[in-house]
């Protein structure tokens, strides 16, 4: 380890003399660089911020001018100079380094406002291999690495809200304090971390390596949370660079601060809701769908959601796939709802939702591509699970049926609505479903059977409060229902449990030791059995 200089501590106040600017992004940069220079400070700059300065009518030097280089090599070499990082790195009190500077013409740098190539911004628009390495920054991240070490004299800058916080300082004190400056510097830090993950993380994806030996997920502060699961527990909400619609990226139109357990609500909801082509509704309650419809329209489709468990709904996350009307607004404000994710709102909607000012609407401007290949991430005590997205979709085509008796179309229909619905369930999941509509959904047993009951028991209540609303003889909305396992039937049990419900046909994957005593049990009630030969568990 080298010996740390023989200097006494770092100063509280650095007044800068001079500053280094270099953007890519140079929103704001005429109104700073105005303010640094009426403040005195002498600005440096390199190729078009500097000319940006200089049109603003402000003196600026080039940094060829430091240190006696051109530019060169398109740009890549410029900033990578003794002169430049001696400047950032030099401990002004201590004497050997004090020296060398002196010797080598070495002027400090105090202040620096730098951000980085667009790299993300770059892949995230498609672009190609060269473009991409093109706008991998190398003089950037070194100078900002060096201006953070040297926090003791150092006020290092890489957005602009870390500028504005530098020259408001300056304004009010003509100088940085420590304690800013190493808020400044752990920033930087996190920015280069985060820049890194990026470049790496791309490139592992460029050269097929599904499982580098070193994976770094980096993120943004969305906002920090009241609490976390619980309101003991803090919480925060990060945004990665993926740029899939959903609740990471969708704006907030009204409403009170989303909290820990709204966001992963509602990004359940949002990725089962893309999974359907017809107008669609999900309402999602503590991870699990309680009730998931399609229907003409999105107030068919909400109405028929709701059916399947209203008592669950209340209080739930609301997701759909079409721009929401006034009509649909005011269904949904019906009853006690927390968030409402879409892909849009219409004005009259919008007014309509006003009025429930604690209701949180999120609007994405798009959908989720449920067949888009990404990865997905879990923590655990000392690690982190990784993993593809699932991206299993069934066709008809891909059904083996093993029953002696054949589905009609419309169990088909119904049994691959219920399969889609059970993708997003959490284990062990049984789902029944009909004509487009869950029935019942048991969800995150320890045993296929009890899931398959609670199922039964949710589409018995469903039926006895259409009844009740409706009017006519009470009866189970599994009656004639396609009942989904998301994995494998272990015992005949489970399916048996199906089958009292109501269910005439069943789908699964298939693939148990005991799949002969299943299909003889399917065979013996008379159902239909389709095997997937996909598993879809959801822990």
């Amino acid at each position: 380890m080298p010996a740390a200089p023989d200097f006494p501590p770092a100063p509280d106040a650095v007044k800068p003399v001079r500053a280094l600017i270099s953007l890519s992004d140079k929103s704001g940069l005429e109104d700073v660089a105005r303010a640094l220079a009426e403040l005195g400070v002498e600005l440096v700059s390199t190729g078009g911020t500097r000319a940006a300065i200089e049109k603003a009518g402000l003196p600026v030097k080039d940094v060829a001018d430091l240190t006696g280089f051109p530019e060169m090599m398109d740009g890549r070499v410029k900033t990578l100079h003794p002169v430049v990082h001696g400047g950032l790195l030099g401990v002004r009190d201590a004497p050997e380094h004090a020296k060398a500077m002196a010797e080598h013409g070495i002027g400090p740098i105090d202040l620096v406002w730098i951000d980085l190539y667009p790299f993300e911004a770059t892949i995230a628009g498609g672009g190609d291999f060269a473009s991409a390495v093109e706008n991998i920054d190398i003089g950037g991240p070194a100078m900002i690495r060096s201006s953070a070490k040297n926090h003791g004299y150092v006020a290092v800058c890489v957005d602009r809200e870390s500028i504005d916080e530098a020259v408001a300082a300056l304004k009010a004190d003509g100088s940085t304090s420590l304690a800013l400056r190493k808020r400044l510097a752990a920033r930087a830090f996190a920015r280069t971390a985060a820049y890194d993950a990026a470049v790496s993380g791309w490139f592992a994806g460029q050269v097929e390596d599904a499982a580098p030996a070193r994976k770094t997920i980096a993120g943004s502060l969305a906002q920090t949370l009241r609490y976390g699961e619980n309101p003991h527990q803090a919480g925060a909400f990060y945004r990665t660079s993926e740029t899939r619609p959903g609740v990471a990226n969708a704006r907030q139109l009204q409403g009170k601060e989303l909290g820990y357990n709204n966001i992963a609500d509602a990004d359940a909801a949002y990725e089962l809701v893309a999974e359907f082509e017809e107008p669609a509704c999900v309402i999602v309650k503590h991870a699990n769908p309680c009730g998931v419809a399609v229907g003409k329209d999105l107030s068919e489709a909400y109405a028929r959601a709701l059916e399947c468990d209203a008592v669950s709904a209340f209080g739930g996350v609301v997701a759909v796939n079409r721009p929401l009307t006034a009509a649909d607004a005011t269904l949904i404000t019906g009853i006690f709802t927390e968030v409402v994710i879409a892909p849009g709102a219409d004005e009259a909607a919008k007014a309509v939702f006003a009025a429930k000012k604690n209701l949180r609407l999120l609007i994405t401007d798009g959908l989720p591509d449920p067949l888009q290949p990404g990865q997905v991430f879990r923590s655990v005590a000392g690690g982190l699970l990784v993993q593809s997205r699932d991206l299993a979709r069934i066709t008809p085509a891909d059904l083996k049926i093993v029953t002696k008796r054949q589905p009609t179309d419309e169990e088909v229909r119904d049994m691959l609505f219920a399969f889609t619905v059970a993708k997003h369930v959490k284990s062990n999941a049984i789902v029944y479903a009909r004509a487009g509509q869950t029935a019942g959904i048991g969800a995150g047993q320890m045993n296929r059977r009890d899931s398959a009951r609670i199922a039964a028991i949710r589409a018995k209540e469903a039926g006895e409060a259409h009844a009740k609303q409706f009017g006519g003889l009470a009866h189970s909305l599994a009656q004639g229902s396609a009942c989904a396992s998301e994995a494998f039937f272990p015992f005949a049990d489970g399916l048996l449990e199906a089958v009292a419900a109501g269910a005439t046909a069943v789908i699964q994957p298939g693939g148990s030791i005991r799949d002969d005593e299943v299909i003889a049990a399917a065979d013996d009630k008379g159902v239909a059995m389709a095997f997937t030969g996909v598993r879809v568990f959801r822990h």
